[in-house]
């Protein structure tokens, strides 16, 4: 007798046969291949956000900060006394004795240098002996005026006792003539003496000058004479002495700019170096600013003269002096870099782009990553509206301001929505690209 025996999953299946293949999800083939996809989604998916990250833009910022600013205006020139004197010779002559040097200290009315007066003192006399002469000649005079008044008053007299009869007529009129003429000469005689006193005047004055004096206290600053030297004074007088009046307090005159004329005022103030003493700020106030101009290989200046305290006598005159004039101060203000007022966003063009885009994009040739457009008021000096842009959120935002002064470094600006801290953009730099 059979006995019936219950079928079992392994008897099925050997009953089917051993080439059934398994299920899908059974496969190892299809998991790797799963796997492979995923590893490559995933990959790919990382590497282009990679690669937005990297094309992204770089900002560059500052933080928006008070502080004190200054408008100053630079300017050269050259020291020089605030009065001075050259001192010649009216005369022509020999030097016969020089009494002073460079650097001496010399008084008003100080004898500075001698000529030689041998010729000087032969005209003086020859001039006292042309008064003596026209002396003589008056009282020559007189007397012929006085013998022609007693004849013409003997001439009158007898024709008054003989009752006109002698002496004629013209006999009278010959003495009034002859009276007349002695007065005219005794007047041309007074003249002639006037004239004389004149002349010894003239040459007892050139005897004086002979011995050239300091007209101002102060100190010689040149020379240019030495003992039997000969003077030749002609149309001009000739100079001896350089002389200042008082090294004490000098002036410096600088060369404005006319693009900075207008910024300098009378009393503001000022600092300045020589080259003797480079680490020295000297102070100064500007006395006066010229109308008329200077015109130097086309470039249009104003003389601008400032007042110096030399009591150390450390400056001395001729020195060139580099100044700087404080025309503007703003103190406690919002101020910003002038590289943030020249910013403006790069156009979406001229930042690095992701490398999955199409075939067409990637050969199509773009601006470089530092091209900026230009906006209207970017090449602006002057103050006014204009715009600047801070980093919010990742993002540039512009905001409207209103700059003032500048030092050519940082400017001031003033406007709503500011706050100290805020982040300045001052520089846009593509992704990738080096500090």
């Amino acid at each position: 007798m059979n006995k019936n025996k219950e079928s079992t999953p392994a008897d099925l299946q050997n009953l089917l046969g051993n080439d059934q293949p398994p299920r899908w999800w059974r496969r190892t083939t299809t998991w790797i291949v799963v796997a492979a996809i995923a590893l490559g989604v995933g990959g790919y998916v990382y590497w282009r956000s990679q690669q937005s990250a990297k094309a992204a833009p770089v900002y560059i910022t500052e933080a928006l900060k008070k502080g004190d600013i200054t408008l100053s205006v630079a300017a050269n020139g050259t020291l020089q006394p605030t009065r001075s004197v050259n001192i010649g010779s009216e005369l022509s002559g020999t030097v016969k004795r020089v009494l002073v040097d460079v650097n001496d200290r010399i008084k008003a009315g100080q004898v500075l240098v001698e000529l030689d007066t041998a010729k000087l003192q032969d005209q003086v006399a020859q001039a006292r002996a042309g008064v003596n002469s026209a002396r003589a000649q008056v009282a020559q005079a007189a007397a012929t005026a006085k013998e022609a008044r007693a004849t013409l008053a003997r001439f009158e007299e007898v024709s008054r006792l003989s009752g006109g009869k002698v002496p004629s007529a013209t006999e009278i009129d010959s003495a009034k003539a002859a009276l007349e003429r002695a007065v005219a000469a005794e007047a041309a005689a007074q003249a002639a003496v006037t004239q004389a006193r004149a002349a010894l005047s003239t040459d007892e004055t050139n005897l004086s000058k002979a011995s050239i004096r300091s007209p101002i206290n102060g100190v010689v600053l040149s020379r240019s004479v030495d003992p039997g030297n000969a003077v030749a004074a002609s149309l001009q007088a000739v100079t001896l002495f350089s002389v200042a009046e008082d090294l004490t307090q000098l002036k410096l005159d600088v060369a404005v700019d006319e693009a900075d004329v207008g910024n300098v005022k009378v009393d503001q103030k000022a600092t300045f170096t020589v080259s003797a003493f480079p680490a020295r700020r000297y102070p100064a106030t500007i006395q006066r600013v010229a109308f008329g101009s200077t015109k130097t290989d086309n470039v249009v200046t104003y003389t601008t003269t400032l007042n110096v305290d030399n009591s150390d006598l450390s400056l001395r005159p001729g020195m060139t002096a580099a100044a700087t004039i404080v025309a503007r101060e703003a103190k406690g203000v919002f101020m910003i870099p002038n590289t943030a007022l020249r910013f403006s966003p790069a156009t979406a063009g001229a930042v690095a782009a992701p490398s999955g885009g199409s075939i067409l994009s990637k050969m199509m040739p773009r601006p470089p990553g530092n091209a900026r457009p230009k906006t209207a008021g970017t090449d602006r000096r002057g103050g006014g509206p204009r715009q600047i842009w801070v980093l919010e959120n990742g993002q540039p935002v512009a905001k409207p301001v209103t700059t003032g002064i500048s030092d050519g470094r940082n400017t001031e600006v003033s406007g709503e929505g500011l706050s100290e801290g805020m982040a300045v953009i001052t520089e846009q730099r593509a992704a990738g690209s080096g500090s």
